[in-house]
């Protein structure tokens, strides 16, 4: 019978990965608000060790690790060691990301492959060590961090787009693949959020005006508003918890409602 505790995640173990700061720290500090285990990874002991006095900070116990999630025997690796510390992950977030502006005809093939393989191939090697684990414990939930350029194109992310539609897709095949191990594999898709790395495309003009992009955002957002790390926190509890037990192969837009609008007539 459904129920509020439907939503508790009391015990489960969630790795995040790439989650020392931004949205992946936003969405793993959802998951321990719900009882989560949280663990994470990051790319250098640097960042590792950033995440953790981040997490010490907000009164959340959270274990680090250095990997690449573009090396599958460091991810395999990573997986054997939570396993043995920590327990089985019932979780896996695949945020892990990077974006590279830069117009087609001037990226360079290297920085291509190189989105890709840290946007779509690491999901997919993150996904396959864990996997295993998910089918014999009987249960799993993979939330794979998508965008709303898993549905449209713009100017200067051609590899990026191409990487989260790959995601969407990648999200779907997971789902058909091992729905029938009880394992669901949905994707959640942020749309602008404010971060510190988007900050400077929100500053203020000298003559007090709004940043033209800033401009440009609000106008296709029907919400009239960036979004708030905090707002994904929700959608990825529910897609992490029991309550999303036959929600499965979908991607949850976090938009305000701008994939939905066609934007205001001139």
């Amino acid at each position: 019978m459904f129920n509020e505790k439907s939503f508790r995640l009391d015990g489960k173990v969630a790795l995040v990965t790439g989650a020392s700061y931004g949205i992946g720290f936003a969405i793993a500090s959802g998951l321990a608000a719900y009882g989560a285990k949280i663990v994470f990874n990051d790319i250098n002991q640097e960042l590792v060790d950033k995440g953790i006095s981040a997490y010490k900070t907000s009164g959340i116990p959270a274990h680090g690790y250095v990997c690449d999630v573009t090396d599958e025997n460091a991810v395999n690796g990573m997986v054997s060691s939570i396993e043995k510390d920590v327990g089985i992950i019932d979780i896996l977030v695949n945020n892990a990301g990077i974006i590279k502006r830069i117009p087609m005809c001037e990226m360079s093939v290297e920085d291509f492959r190189k989105v890709i393989d840290i946007d779509l191939n690491a999901p997919f090697i993150v996904s396959k060590a864990v996997l295993p684990s998910m089918i014999k414990k009987g249960h799993g939930k993979i939330i794979n961090i998508c965008s709303m350029m898993s549905e449209l194109g713009r100017e200067t992310v051609s590899a990026y787009a191409a990487a989260k539609g790959g995601l969407k897709m990648l999200t779907r095949n997971i789902c058909s693949e091992f729905g029938h191990a009880n394992i669901q594999c949905n994707g959640l898709g942020p749309g602008y959020i404010e971060t510190p790395q988007t900050a400077p495309l929100r500053e203020k003009q000298a003559d007090g005006s709004r940043h033209p992009f800033d401009a440009f955002i609000l106008a296709k957002t029907p919400a009239e508003r960036w979004g708030t790390t905090e707002d994904l926190m929700g959608p990825a509890v529910f897609l992490a918890s029991d309550a999303s037990n036959f929600v499965n192969g979908h991607i949850l837009y976090v938009d305000g409602g701008i994939l939905a609008y066609i934007g205001k007539q001139p």
